[in-house]
């Protein structure tokens, strides 16, 4: 009975683990790939490490005016950032304008 008993927990579990939807999988860094910067386009050039371990632009102005690639939010001083998370994007520059 108890043999019984330890193969249906030990096939109930197996089973929800093969059973588990796509939503609760692992899909990884969404922004590991992110593109960089043209960075003629910024007039600086600082980078930070993130809590990931990633190097990231800090946050600069456009010297065009338009959206560089790779940012992530436009700060309320007018620079864009290229966080890769929302907390403390745009700190130190009157926080989150709008996200991009």
């Amino acid at each position: 009975m108890r043999a019984l008993r330890a193969f249906a927990i030990t096939a109930l579990v197996v089973a929800n683990a093969a059973w588990t939807p796509d939503a609760f999988a692992y899909r990884g860094n969404a922004y590991q790939y992110q593109p960089q910067p043209d960075e003629s386009d910024l007039d600086s050039h600082g980078h930070y490490i993130n809590r990931d371990g990633n190097s990231v632009h800090s946050p600069a102005h456009s010297r065009s005016g338009a959206v560089p690639q790779g940012a992530t939010a436009q700060c309320r001083d007018g620079t864009y950032s290229f966080s890769q998370h929302h907390s403390g994007t745009c700190s130190r520059h009157g926080g989150v304008a709008s996200w991009q």
